[in-house]
């Protein structure tokens, strides 16, 4: 698990790979993450938009912006948790991911918090470095 917190908001991502999925042959790898979103502070916040930067092992760099995870803004009061599942393909076997959660508290203050880098190894990628 991978975890990064910002202004009290805990990040936590466990990734999958998701063997079934993929197909090696095809230059296709299918990974899950899943990401746990706890608020451990003490004002209500908002989660707005999402920034992804997802990098493969020859170093190609996708960039994902869009509003909310999953079709959601969930609002966080404190104490409570939002968990949700995504996915990402790669056409490497190996390559990692992180970006940043935009937030808005009830006072109408936008800030961003961290989404904690994390790799994404298949078993073809065992022993390489990237």
């Amino acid at each position: 698990m991978f975890s990064a917190i910002t202004r009290c908001i805990n990040i936590s991502v466990q990734p999958m790979y998701l063997e079934d999925e993929s197909d090696p042959e095809q230059n296709r790898y299918i990974w899950a993450y899943h990401v746990i979103i706890s608020n451990q502070g003490l004002e209500t916040v908002q989660l707005l938009t999402r920034y992804w930067k997802i990098v493969n092992a020859a170093g190609q760099v996708h960039e994902v912006r869009g509003d909310g995870v999953i079709g959601e803004q969930p609002v966080l009061e404190p104490g409570q948790t939002f968990e949700y599942t995504s996915g990402t393909p790669l056409s490497t076997p190996s390559g990692f991911m992180g970006g940043s959660y935009e937030m808005e508290n009830s006072n109408g203050e936008r800030f961003d918090i961290e989404i904690p880098s994390f790799s994404l190894d298949s078993p073809e990628s065992m022993g390489q470095v990237h």
